[in-house]
């Protein structure tokens, strides 16, 4: 599998043009205002630290199950591989692959591409890496050499909680509401609601009901127990997870603010790279005036 990526232009002169710059904040824009709401927002990332050899069994075998993942992707919201490597490879093992896209992607071009999308990060980010997971909002995919299907893991993995609203308030209630209704539904994917507030919870369907029913209790129940107070909160277990907000799957916890900022010093940074640049250039050029002297 091939990781997507940006090629920027190889500034040889000594003078940046200002379409070059135009393009370069541009690039930054996109990359810095994914949407929100999109599928492919990022929840978290894991790679093993177990490496591979470049060019060896493994990693073909590492490129063909993550191929098969998104090939399937195309007319499945789930599904799970193993790959054992070839026989005259000695130490034999088998890799295992996983994709759950959230429940309510109904449109199969919408899974695939977010599957896609993690398959191509995990390929950037996980270089070499025995065995990687990455949750986006819409989709998630793991591949390792431990086996990991059929296995219950109530691990907590990725946790995080809004601004408290206090205990007692309306919105806390209607809080406990939902997560009570999620916890009750036998479903892999659950979604409940009270006014603008929305609750979601799934599980791997690697596991069986009652074991999706028992990691989404342990979700459900730390939710409540941690950020039950809060505007919204994300519980992610190795298995499961479960969310809510006031503003769908993803809160307003921030991110916003924090890209506004950094998008204000990375422009400054540029403009006063440009500017030395420019100064340099100039000064180049008296001195070329004045014969080199």
């Amino acid at each position: 599998m091939h990781a997507k990526h940006f090629s920027f232009p190889n500034f040889s002169s000594n003078m940046i043009s200002s379409a070059t710059l135009t393009f370069l904040i541009f690039l930054l824009l996109i990359s810095a205002n994914t949407s929100d709401s999109s599928p492919e927002s990022f929840v978290y990332l894991g790679c093993s630290q177990l490496k591979y050899n470049p060019n060896s069994p493994y990693q073909s075998n590492v490129n063909s199950i993550l191929a098969s993942l998104v090939n399937s992707a195309s007319f499945a919201n789930y599904n799970s591989f193993k790959n054992a490597f070839p026989a005259s490879v000695p130490d034999q093992a088998v890799l295992y692959g996983l994709f759950q896209c959230r429940g309510d992607l109904t449109n199969p071009g919408d899974c695939h591409d977010c599957v896609a999308d993690a398959v191509s990060r995990l390929g950037a980010l996980c270089v070499g890496a025995s065995g990687g997971a990455l949750q986006f909002d819409g989709c998630y995919v793991r591949y390792d050499n431990v086996s990991f299907l059929g296995a219950e893991d109530k691990t907590v993995v990725y946790r995080k909680c809004g601004p408290s609203t206090g205990y007692g308030s309306d919105l806390s209630t209607r809080i406990d509401g939902v997560l009570g209704y999620l916890a009750g539904s036998g479903q892999y994917f659950r979604v409940g609601g009270s006014g603008n507030l929305k609750g979601y919870a799934q599980c791997t369907q690697d596991l069986s009901m009652s074991e999706c029913q028992d990691c989404l209790s342990e979700a459900i129940q730390r939710l409540r127990s941690e950020c039950g107070s809060a505007a919204w909160g994300d519980m992610f277990l190795g298995k499961c997870y479960a969310r809510y907000s006031e503003r769908g799957y993803t809160p307003d916890n921030g991110n916003d603010d924090e890209i506004e900022k950094t998008l204000a010093i990375i422009i400054g940074l540029i403009a006063g790279v440009s500017l030395l640049i420019f100064f340099l250039s100039c000064l180049s050029k008296f001195f070329d005036t004045k014969g080199g002297k």
